[in-house]
């Protein structure tokens, strides 16, 4: 797939941060789309499948912060939530342990390194930004990882998790598709742990970024998959 990087797209521009002489990018208002269908998704090269006694689900950075940029009631926000949602009912009802991430608000500038050059201060102090989107709040018994980069394994518990659960495949759902879930299923990739992303559980800036980050994954490290693809492979949960 042919990537077209529009270098003056307007998402993509800088934007001076009043308190500091740095430039920074914000968060786009995001235009809705159609999440990618199961013919328009990348060939996988692994032949992975996921089972229930070796998967966790991981629920990625879906916090108010970063949804508030997503038109609400317009996919690919319905959709991302609506299959995040089977998917926790999935593993509800085959024994999946879920996790969650989420970044802390208000961090200082030292916690959070070069994430500052790109993205300024982050998500703000105060529960309501850090807060998971309603729909998909954390249960009693739900795993909530703190994480300060884009990779939910980089200095997390997350892997010695995994390990004391015998878990060594992860689904990967949430946002946003080419930065965190990408980085995520790379560095799963690199401790031995299958990682699936499921491609409409996802969502990102734009439709090209989504595809383009499906097609990198598939590529090198992750197989590619849908929500119901899913759940058809799992049991016990009617269609």
């Amino acid at each position: 797939m042919t990537s077209h990087f529009d270098r003056n797209a307007a998402w993509l521009r800088p934007v001076r941060v009043a308190t500091t002489d740095g430039m920074y990018r914000q968060l786009p208002v995001i235009t809705p789309y159609p999440m990618p269908g199961p013919h328009q998704l990348p060939v996988n090269i692994a032949s992975w499948e996921p089972e229930p006694h070796r998967a966790a689900l991981l629920i990625h950075d879906m916090q108010r912060y970063f949804l508030t940029s997503y038109p609400a009631g317009r996919p690919p926000l319905t959709d991302m939530l609506a299959n995040t949602l089977v998917l926790r009912t999935v593993s509800d009802r085959t024994g999946i342990p879920v996790v969650y991430t989420a970044q802390p608000g208000g961090t200082p500038a030292e916690q959070r390194g070069l994430l500052t050059d790109f993205w300024g201060p982050g998500v703000p102090a105060g529960g309501e930004h850090h807060a998971i989107h309603h729909d998909l709040a954390p249960r009693p018994g739900d795993t909530v990882i703190t994480k300060l980069r884009y990779s939910a394994f980089h200095r997390t518990p997350l892997l010695d998790l995994l390990r004391a659960l015998g878990r060594d495949q992860i689904l990967l759902c949430g946002v946003y598709t080419h930065i965190g879930i990408l980085h995520t299923a790379l560095d799963a990739f690199a401790h031995t742990v299958q990682p699936f992303l499921v491609a409409d559980a996802t969502a990102d800036f734009t439709q090209r970024f989504h595809t383009d980050a499906l097609e990198h994954a598939a590529g090198c490290c992750a197989v590619v998959t849908t929500t119901d693809r899913i759940r058809a492979r799992l049991p016990h949960l009617p269609a």
